[in-house]
């Protein structure tokens, strides 16, 4: 008994840390933002920043509107301030991250506040990439991060434990990936209004993230056993789920968490149906690549986990001289 209780202790402690640490934590620390206009006024207004925000931002100083307005369909800014015209003026992109599109719109009225004293006008906000009017806060995708994880994982528990052979369990993954990335894009959709843009980008966007998800867990269930299951999960659930950055951003996780979590399925899949959806798929490829590079490991080690289940059974029909019976 007093070890069950150490032991729930533990647990419930480790879930806590890494649920809640990353949101306790979250602040803004070089999130990428744009500033355009004349070269004096782009200096000045980054010095005065980074003296109300210190190291929050990470500026990129451009020549004009155009051009910020570029760098914020590329994603490679969340937002930009533009002072090319004189009054400054709040370019968001509330679809790319929610609680960044918030810090910049406090921006924007300490602006108007500032220059009210003044004599120029006060400062404009415009939402370059809105949210769907449906889902003004985007709580549908930030949502949808823990049912995929949940998914992924649900389907390598019941393909170990429903399905023989490693090759059949890699097809039933793929398949699941499938319908369920049909399913869960429809939901969130043409149901929640959660998302726009191309139903089937978005769906390949879930399909791949389920794929990545189950058949990483199936990998190393085939080549550790029980323990690979447990250490799948823990790897999407206690670290790739809280460290996603889907609610946020992932520049707004504490130290190095935000980094690492872009490379894990979770953080990936969040990035890639952002881009698919609000972007045209800009900024989708570091997303791809991970999710591919994590699939791509599952299904290797699904076939070295069946190659090495083969081999025992092959020696002891060489020892024995009797053929044992396999299933792969």
């Amino acid at each position: 008994m007093a070890r069950a209780v150490a032991l729930l202790t533990a647990v419930v402690s480790v879930l806590l840390t890494a649920f809640a640490w990353p949101s306790v934590r979250s602040s803004m620390h070089d999130v990428p933002i744009a500033v355009a206009g004349p070269a004096p006024a782009v200096r000045q207004l980054s010095v005065a920043l980074d003296e109300r925000l210190p190291d929050a931002f990470d500026i990129t100083e451009v020549a004009d509107t155009a051009t910020a307005e570029q760098l914020i369909r590329n994603r490679d800014v969340y937002g930009a301030i533009d002072v090319s015209s004189g009054a400054p003026q709040v370019i968001l992109a509330s679809a790319g991250s929610a609680a960044v599109a918030q810090t910049l719109n406090g921006i924007a009225t300490a602006l108007s506040q500032a220059q009210s004293q003044g004599v120029s006008s006060p400062s404009g906000v415009r939402d370059l990439v809105p949210l769907p009017a449906d889902d003004p806060r985007g709580a549908g995708l930030a949502a949808a991060a823990l049912p995929l994880v949940m998914g992924g994982l649900l389907a390598a528990f019941l393909l170990t434990r429903l399905v023989l052979g490693a090759t059949r369990r890699v097809v039933g993954a793929l398949a699941f990936a499938v319908t369920g990335g049909l399913a869960v894009g429809g939901i969130l959709q043409f149901w929640l209004g959660s998302l726009t843009g191309s139903y089937w980008a978005n769906t390949g966007a879930v399909a791949l993230t389920i794929a990545a998800t189950s058949l990483s867990i199936l990998g190393l269930e085939a080549l550790l056993g029980s323990a690979g299951l447990g250490l799948g999960a823990a790897i999407m659930m206690l670290l790739g789920n809280p460290l996603s950055g889907t609610a946020t951003a992932p520049e707004m996780l504490p130290g190095w968490s935000g980094t690492l979590g872009q490379l894990l399925p979770p953080g990936a899949s969040g990035g890639l149906l952002r881009s698919t959806a609000f972007f045209d798929g800009h900024g989708a490829t570091h997303s791809v690549i991970v999710l591919a590079t994590w699939l791509t490991l599952g299904i290797l080690l699904c076939l070295a986990g069946g190659m090495l289940r083969r081999r025992p059974a092959a020696d002891r029909v060489t020892t024995t001289g009797q053929p044992a019976q396999a299933t792969v």
